[in-house]
């Protein structure tokens, strides 16, 4: 699988691990940065990340920084994008199931990197569940085409 991978500095490690760990697994991985421990903004990261899952350069992506809300609020910017914020595999498998998730993202200090594994382990072995979820998603990249309940 084509998977992208991007942090800011607070996740630098924990990127770099996970890269490794995709790798050896067989992925194709794209590195999306950073490469030092220079301070960063997580929105371009972000962006860049939800910018390979809207081109297809990357068929999955993993967002990861301090806590992994800022760079999961930056990835959802793009509408191509569907990231959820997981920490621990039961998440990471109901986000893809349900949601069709393309990017999970993680926060560096708040999982270790076994949890880290397993939750993209459980998010890549996960398939779209359909059906019923299929409309849900479809309303999460149109949202002028919801109605409003009744």
């Amino acid at each position: 699988m084509r998977i992208a991978v991007a942090s800011d500095h607070a996740a630098l490690a924990l990127k770099s691990a996970l890269v490794e760990y995709l790798r050896a697994a067989g992925h194709d991985v794209a590195d999306l940065g950073p490469h030092d421990e220079a301070s960063v903004d997580y929105p371009d990261y972000g962006y860049r990340l939800a910018s390979a899952i809207a081109d297809g350069t990357a068929e999955r992506g993993v967002a990861l920084c301090g806590s992994g809300i800022g760079i999961s609020i930056a990835v959802n910017r793009n509408p191509s994008a569907r990231a959820a914020l997981v920490s621990e595999p039961l998440s990471a498998q109901l986000a893809r199931e349900h949601n069709d998730a393309n990017v999970i993202a993680m926060g560096a200090r708040l999982i270790g990197i076994e949890m880290a594994k397993a939750c993209i382990d459980a998010f890549l072995s996960t398939p779209f569940g359909g059906d019923r979820h299929q409309r849900r998603v479809d309303k999460l990249s149109n949202p002028l085409s919801t109605k409003e309940p009744a």
